[in-house]
């Protein structure tokens, strides 16, 4: 199972996440961050495989740390 660390406050919902997840992990949050953005959100981290393409892709570095955990 992953773990994802996102920063609401720094995404400018571009979700180039969103997009680029394989697993589809991630979603628009409906509550807005301090710039009045909707956020990428985790739906799901029982189905993160931990691959880290969220953050590679993310040009705001609002994906702090990705976690694979056993």
């Amino acid at each position: 199972m992953g773990r994802i660390v996102l920063n609401r406050d720094k995404c400018k919902a571009c979700y180039l996440c969103i997009d680029a997840c394989p697993k589809k992990v991630l979603e628009a949050d409906s509550a807005v961050n301090e710039m009045g953005y909707y956020p990428a959100k985790v739906n799901s981290e029982k189905e993160c495989i931990g691959c880290a393409i969220c953050a590679k892709v993310c040009p705001d570095i609002a994906i702090e740390k990705v976690y694979y955990e056993k």
